[in-house]
């Protein structure tokens, strides 16, 4: 008698699946594209095409505006700002200009970064990390993620990132591994310093300024192997 109530519950639970797999096919929609009819192969190109936002998880910030004279929204990254130390024809691992403007009046510093969240780690991969650039700070000149460099403001502390270098790492998409969407990211914090040193990682940072990260402003650079 358990056996057949257990069978039922399953059967049940099997039905409500597909109860809500054929009401999601007929409605044409995915959450986050309500009033656009979208099939469930088109979602899923969809996904494959753009991928996950690595900061869909983390609580809403305000944005404010980011530009460049080096990289386009939208746009494969450059040939230069690929990693020749990764192996790509051309690439020369040199960090992009950046400019930006309209962050909250109360912000005391940011975080500058580079990330594939595509990347074959299953954690992504951290290309460059630069902390505590003051709030007095709204650009940094073409190839400023040098090791050592002399063109981030004083202050700054450039993280290792997932390479193990203090530097700027370009993107490197491996052959075959479709598009990468390169995440340029300029973070507000309400904090003049993150607290970590220097060997921390993208990811610790990122833990550690979670609470104080007040407006967040990105550039998106999908890139496939050349």
């Amino acid at each position: 008698m358990k056996r057949r109530i257990m069978i039922s519950a399953a059967i049940a639970a099997v039905g409500v699946t597909l109860a809500a797999t054929s009401a999601y096919s007929a409605s044409g929609t995915t959450a986050g594209q309500a009033g656009q009819a979208v099939s469930d192969t088109e979602a899923q190109q969809q996904f494959l095409r753009h991928g996950p936002n690595p900061y869909q998880y983390l609580p809403k910030v305000p944005s404010f505006k980011v530009t460049s004279q080096t990289v386009r929204k939208g746009r494969p990254l450059p040939t230069p700002q690929q990693s020749g130390i990764f192996g790509v024809p051309g690439g020369k691992d040199i960090s992009p200009q950046l400019s930006w403007s309209g962050f909250p009046t109360r912000t005391k510093s940011f975080v500058i970064s580079m990330y594939d969240p595509q990347a074959p780690t299953g954690s992504g991969f951290w290309h460059w990390v630069v902390a505590d650039v003051p709030a007095t700070t709204t650009s940094l000149p073409e190839n400023a993620g040098v090791p050592n460099s002399k063109s981030l403001p004083a202050g700054a502390l450039q993280l290792s990132g997932d390479a193990g270098a203090s530097r700027y790492i370009g993107g490197a998409p491996p052959a075959g591994s479709g598009i990468h969407n390169y995440y340029i990211t300029i973070t507000a914090l309400d904090i003049a310093k993150s607290g970590v040193g220097p060997t921390a990682s993208g990811a610790l940072l990122g833990f550690t300024i979670g609470s104080h990260t007040i407006a967040r402003a990105t550039l998106i650079c999908p890139t496939a192997a050349e």
